[in-house]
């Protein structure tokens, strides 16, 4: 595939971010030009909205980038302002691809955060979101789905004939730590929040050369609040975490009632700092709970990124730290586009390995 046939379209959600995407493929390709396509999002006061290509794709291998998260996109409907949701922003990534089906030579969805990846499984009698969600960007002609720490990465076997390819950022997040904090293996322990989160913490322990813990969460099944069954106590598994330094790690952070549960067992434990890493910090339920936790010394920092929109109040706190990982989206995307390999992309162990060993 030729270099001069990407294009991307950046939906409103991801602006920013999608224009630092295009400034290291331009500085990767040595040129001057913008690969970003013009675009337009009409939204009637109903709600109701289109999607208007200001450029010819016809011919092109097209990239769509989309934080189905920004909850910071707001519109007008029916005369007061209206927050949008991840539905909507799906439906916006439709209409888009909708505008280019049959002009595009190819099409590929870029959404760093998997739109319904949570809803990934069905029990007894429930939707299944994500699957179907991919199903319908497979019927509409979509080839690729490219996203980041897939809640579930089994969910592509919903869509086994398109390609699925889903990358971690654990490289990014480590760079930025290392140059902010003392690291002693030693001392430190890896800790999951719960069983579903044990994979991505034995792969950072054994990056690390640190030793690895496990809190379980023990639930009232009998029970539903909020959409779950109530968390009655978490008992620990692992060595004794008196006077080591924690690491939390997860896919994102929601409300962060977990991870400060978490945290105030590793503190009555003895634990010394604790450090949340997430892929996506989301905070459903606003920043004031993480001040005050910090405040209180529960936790000293949270190691995150910019795959989602995080508010400037946030942003600016002495105890979150963002790491880019628009240099790394732009180089996935640029191998993709010009054919070449992605494995070292995808499997950067023995990257992560190397630069661990040199600090």
């Amino acid at each position: 595939m030729k270099k001069e046939d990407l294009c991307l379209v950046v939906m409103d959600n991801c602006l920013e971010f999608g224009k630092k995407v295009d400034k290291r493929i331009q500085k990767i390709r040595k040129t001057n030009k913008s690969y970003i396509i013009p675009s337009q999002l009409v939204r009637f006061s109903d709600g109701e909205g289109k999607v208007k290509l200001l450029e010819s794709i016809r011919g092109k291998d097209v990239y769509i980038l989309s934080d189905t998260h920004n909850y910071n996109i707001t519109y007008q409907m029916y005369g007061k302002e209206h927050n949008m949701s991840p539905d909507e922003h799906f439906q916006d990534i439709k209409r888009t691809i909708l505008a280019m089906m049959g002009h595009a030579k190819s099409i590929r969805v870029v959404m760093p955060f998997l739109y319904e990846s949570r809803q990934h499984r069905r029990k007894s009698r429930e939707s299944l979101d994500c699957a179907l969600a991919l199903q319908e960007l497979e019927r509409l002609g979509v080839d690729n789905i490219i996203t980041f720490d897939a809640h579930d990465p089994n969910v592509q076997n919903a869509i086994p004939t398109m390609a699925f390819d889903n990358f971690y950022p654990t490289n990014e997040i480590l760079k930025v730590f290392f140059k902010k904090e003392k690291f002693d293996p030693e001392n430190t322990l890896i800790i999951s929040p719960d069983a579903g989160a044990m994979d991505r913490a034995r792969y950072l322990a054994d990056i690390l050369r640190a030793d690895v813990g496990l809190f379980y969460k023990r639930r009232n099944l009998k029970k539903i609040v909020n959409g779950q069954n109530p968390i009655e106590a978490h008992e620990y598994l692992g060595r004794d975490l008196k006077d080591q330094d924690v690491i939390v790690v997860d896919d994102m952070i929601a409300s962060g009632g977990s991870l400060f549960d978490v945290a105030k067992e590793c503190k009555k434990r003895g634990a010394k700092n604790i450090y949340f890493f997430a892929t996506f910090s989301l905070f459903t339920a606003g920043a004031q709970k993480f001040i005050e936790a910090h405040k209180e010394e529960l936790f000293s920092k949270i190691y995150s990124t910019n795959l989602t929109y995080v508010p400037e109040e946030i942003l600016n706190s002495e105890w979150f730290v963002s790491s880019d990982c628009s240099d790394y989206l732009a180089d996935i995307i640029d191998c993709i586009n010009t054919g070449d390999s992605i494995s070292e992309l995808i499997e950067e162990h023995s990257a992560i390995k190397n630069f661990v060993n040199k600090r």
